[in-house]
């Protein structure tokens, strides 16, 4: 019998929304206010209505069959971001710029983490270890989704305070949700007794991890920017305009790391703001920014795109208690811990209340959740997972359909 001659391969219904769906979602956005930021829900949601016509689709992109590929797939996104961000910050001159980021970092993250796992374990009958893995994979705020909150690209400026403590907190967060997780792991693996693992926690997946991390950032950073605008003497790469070298030196510096137990998440943010140094004002680092930004920007819409195909496989598991603590952590966990975290410092009340309400949720979550649910057995990974997709689906429509006016009309009253 002859093979019709109209088919719908899986492989090319994928193509076909994915490219249709990225380019309506940043088109319509143009006709009320131009944002980008909110194409991000626009992709969840075409994503979720184009796949709910072909059933066999959401089934072979739910995360909860097949994690290790939203893994990886999410991990790409992150290390470009993360780089991305590290490379948009001109200006390091003063710890007194980077201290409402790190009270965010010290105290609002501790907060949102043990808040979130108590809710879990209260209200949705979470075991300790799966809370704290809830708790710990959408405490990050999300370097991706986040641009329109930043500061501007390389040598263009746009470092208001409100600004660059958005931009770094993205830029470290993800790297230092990581001693959770593992924390996680270590409960679902040897039990709540700290006895057991309390001690090794500490010294290997705290103080060693991060260290290396930061150290390798460092040290890779610099050897690229050798690499780069130096080396050789009077013909370096820089001037040839091509950012797959810089892309390829990252990934080197993620992998490096990873390879010996470090952070790759902060290295590879840290190796940003190394590069940035050196030849500060060389007009490579635009050039840069906006090859990686593009790349980012492709990855992320694919990505959107699949969270919202999956949803109809992961609404099953998600009931009210779950949808209660991603509406508590949106509106009353993240906003109140982040002002408490920034008293005393020195932003106007509304310059608190942007940063603190701002707090993006996406692709860093689906790494850590895809990370942790690969490589250890919850008995709550479903119900993650659907938690997991409607906060992102939440926060990317709240927060980015209003956070790029919200953090404009602040830094503009400012200027």
């Amino acid at each position: 019998m002859d093979a019709p001659f109209y088919s719908f391969d899986s492989m090319h219904v994928a193509a076909a929304v994915l490219g249709a769906g990225v380019i309506v979602a940043y088109w319509l956005p143009r006709f009320f206010s131009g944002r980008e930021p909110a194409a991000s829900g626009l992709l969840i949601l075409i994503g979720f209505a184009a796949f709910s016509f072909f059933p066999a689709m959401p089934r072979a992109l739910s995360p909860i069959a097949n994690p290790g590929i939203w893994e990886h797939a999410a991990e790409f996104a992150v290390i470009v971001s993360l780089f991305g961000t590290g490379l948009r910050i001109d200006n390091l001159s003063s710890y007194a710029q980077w201290r409402p980021t790190a009270r965010l970092l010290l105290i609002l993250m501790p907060i949102t983490i043990f808040g979130v796992a108590t809710l879990g374990w209260a209200f949705a009958g979470m075991t300790w270890a799966g809370g704290l893995l809830l708790g710990a994979v959408l405490a990050p705020t999300d370097p991706v989704l986040a641009g329109d909150v930043q500061v501007g690209p390389p040598t263009e400026g746009g470092e208001h305070p409100v600004r660059f403590t958005l931009t770094t907190e993205a830029g470290l967060n993800d790297g230092l949700a990581f001693p959770f997780v593992y924390l996680a792991l270590l409960l679902a693996a040897q039990g709540t007794d700290p006895a057991q693992w309390g001690l090794e926690w500490f010294l290997r997946d705290v103080l060693y991890r991060i260290s290396i991390g930061a150290l390798s950032g460092v040290a890779l950073g610099w050897l690229l920017g050798r690499v780069l605008f130096v080396l050789p003497k009077g013909n370096p790469l820089a001037d040839t305009g091509t950012g797959v070298v810089a892309l390829a030196g990252v990934i080197m510096c993620y992998g490096a790391t990873e390879l010996v137990e470090g952070y790759g998440f902060i290295a590879v943010f840290v190796a940003g703001l190394v590069l940035r140094r050196a030849e500060a004002h060389h007009e490579f680092h635009g050039r840069l920014h906006g090859f990686n930004e593009a790349i980012e920007h492709a990855v992320t819409a694919a990505l959107l795109i699949c969270i919202g195909a999956a949803l109809p496989t992961l609404w099953p598991y998600l009931d009210w208690s779950y949808m209660a603590i991603g509406i508590a952590l949106i509106f009353l966990i993240r906003p109140l811990g982040g002002m408490l975290a920034l008293a005393g410092t020195d932003f106007k009340l509304r310059e608190k209340l942007v940063v603190s309400a701002y707090g993006i949720r996406g692709i860093g979550s689906i790494y850590y959740l895809g990370y942790a649910t690969s490589h250890a057995d919850f008995e709550n990974a479903k119900e993650l997972w659907a938690a997991a997709a409607f906060i992102i689906l939440v926060s990317a429509l709240v927060h980015g359909l209003s956070a790029g006016a919200a953090v404009e009309r602040v830094t503009e009253e400012a200027a």
